[in-house]
């Protein structure tokens, strides 16, 4: 008779869907507390304090930091939300056959995790930001999509989490070990990373597989919100820089060699202003500059056919930044590399940030109905 009262009232617990949900939502806070869950928030402290470390120089400065800087914090998120619920169904999948014999809807149990993951990652983006700020990542303090910055990159942070917690939640749904969910996870993660169409090269065809990543859709949201296209491009001038000692052996004309020491370079340039005006008061009755000289010789029409005899020579690439200015120089180079390095994909536009944010949000849904549908035939396992 006991037994059989107890059979009774566990069916009256499990009777109604959304007592279930809360009954499953209380269990899992129980755990957080009892069974130390809450050690996912100093882990991601730690993992949001090294990322910072690495990203804080060129993140949002320039576009080569600021497409690392999102993909790294797309990995970092993702990397959160897998391991928050890679074995949360797993462990338990015995108790979770015998609470849906007497009567648990696995929607209900679902919902309770959604319920539940959710809050993690929310805790898991504000330690994150939190991090950053101590760092001293510096942020815009006016968003694109919000009032604040550090909202908008919130809500892109928050979402590709916990997407990647529903798709660790179905594995953990598919798989039924603990064991074969680890061993799952890092080909998730490889996956996620290297599709993600960020830092790798990939071949055309690959873009259907690209679009099926969260990794894409986070790094995406994140450069667009960081407006990567009016950044600056810095790897172009950093390169022509370290080979400034590097020769260059050329042929050049006369007159190309008067016209390049011309009033307009020297206007450009400190080294050529200074050679034109080298005073040569000591070679003449009245005052004359090497500049005059390059100025007659250039205007003579006696000197015609001497513009065109051509001289064979070496230059470095140093020497030539220093003839038209360094700063002319390396403003030219940003600014044609700049226009080569923009990617319509990541234009700062609402509709670009919203599709993002619809596609992360959609993938969470799609992946937490796809494990219900794993779990409803739970009944059938040989275990």
């Amino acid at each position: 008779m006991p037994e059989t009262q107890s059979i009774v009232n566990r069916k009256m617990r499990h009777r109604g869907r959304v007592p279930q949900i809360f009954m499953v939502l209380g269990k899992l806070f129980r755990m957080f507390v009892y069974q130390n869950d809450w050690k996912v928030f100093p882990m991601a402290a730690l993992i949001a304090g090294l990322l910072a470390y690495v990203i804080r120089a060129d993140f949002m400065k320039t576009m080569e930091g600021t497409i690392k800087g999102a993909f790294a914090i797309s990995c970092v998120a993702i990397w959160n939300g897998c391991f928050n619920s890679i074995q949360v169904i797993c462990r338990e999948r015995d108790i979770l056959k015998r609470e849906h014999r007497s009567g648990l809807h696995i929607s209900s149990y679902i919902i309770a995790h959604m319920m539940y993951q959710a809050v993690l990652c929310l805790g898991q983006t504000i330690v994150l930001l939190d991090v950053f700020r101590f760092v001293e990542i510096q942020f815009p303090a006016k968003g694109f999509m919000t009032r604040w910055f550090v909202v908008d990159v919130g809500i892109t942070i928050f979402l590709v989490t916990f997407s990647a917690d529903m798709l660790a939640l179905l594995i953990s749904a598919l798989v039924h070990s603990t064991t074969t969910a680890m061993t799952v996870m890092p080909f998730l993660l490889i996956f996620q990373l290297v599709f993600s169409g960020g830092l790798f090269s990939l071949p055309a065809w690959t873009a259907p597989i690209t679009n099926l990543t969260v990794s894409h859709f986070g790094l995406v949201c994140i450069t667009a919100q960081s407006d990567y296209n009016s950044l600056p491009m810095a790897s172009a001038w950093n390169t022509l820089s370290k080979m400034r000692n590097t020769p260059i052996e050329g042929t050049i004309t006369m007159g190309e060699m008067l016209d390049l020491m011309g009033e307009d370079t020297a206007e450009r340039s400190d080294l050529i202003r200074d050679f034109r005006n080298t005073d040569l008061k000591e070679m003449a009755d009245q005052p004359l500059t090497v500049g005059d000289v390059i100025d007659y010789a250039a205007q003579d029409p006696g000197l015609e056919t001497v513009r065109e005899k051509e001289y064979e020579g070496t230059i470095t690439i140093g020497e030539i930044i220093d003839i038209f200015g360094e700063n002319e120089v390396k403003q030219a180079v940003s600014k044609h590399s700049m226009a080569a390095g923009q990617n319509p994909e990541y234009e700062r536009s609402g509709p670009n940030i919203l599709g993002c944010w619809f596609t992360l949000a959609w993938y969470a849904f799609l992946y937490a109905v796809l494990a219900v549908i794993a779990l409803e035939s739970i009944d059938k396992d040989k275990r």
